[in-house]
């Protein structure tokens, strides 16, 4: 009977030990999401982490309607930076070459500005596209039972053991 409870014992030691080492320094997926307002659209957080537009299509993939919000965001944001980059190289190389001395093409240059206009509604519907899918995704959080949230645990610390719920 001693060597069932021993052995026991030192599963449920190493259970508790092994959920406690897994559990360490993940941030739960039920977070929040937080919304600062910045130059040209918003930046995003959960928690202190600060979150780019991939880590957010990650994040919301469980919320299927967020989900396709941020994705319509994503692809616009791809639009607006290719437009953009585009249109400032295209605006840089003749600036450049004006300054260096040889005969720039300000076609060229015109035409970049044109993409740069382009661009910039483009960005600020992205903006508002991640703004109201971060609001989905956090009203959809809010509605989640709290027994949900809950975790119940069986620990075994030092020279106690018990069981301990985690909100």
């Amino acid at each position: 009977m001693r060597k069932v409870i021993i052995f026991c014992s030192l599963v449920m030691v190493t259970t508790a030990s092994y959920a406690q080492e897994v559990d360490r320094g993940i941030q739960k997926a039920t977070d929040s999401i937080s919304m600062k307002k910045a130059f040209g659209g918003y930046q995003f957080y959960q928690g202190d982490k600060k979150l780019n537009m991939k880590q957010l299509v990650a994040l919301m993939e469980p919320d299927k309607q967020a989900y396709k919000m941020i994705k319509s965001a994503q692809s616009n944001n791809t639009i607006a930076t290719i437009l953009g980059y585009a249109g400032g190289f295209m605006v840089g190389y003749p600036l450049g070459t004006s300054l260096a001395g040889g005969k720039p093409n300000w076609t060229v240059a015109g035409i970049g500005a044109g993409l740069i206009v382009v661009a910039i509604p483009i960005s600020l519907k992205t903006s508002k596209q991640a703004k109201q899918a971060v609001n989905t995704y956090n009203s959809g959080l809010q509605s989640v039972s709290s027994w949900d949230k809950n975790e119940l645990r069986f620990i075994i610390k030092e020279n106690r053991a018990g069981l301990a719920l985690y909100l």
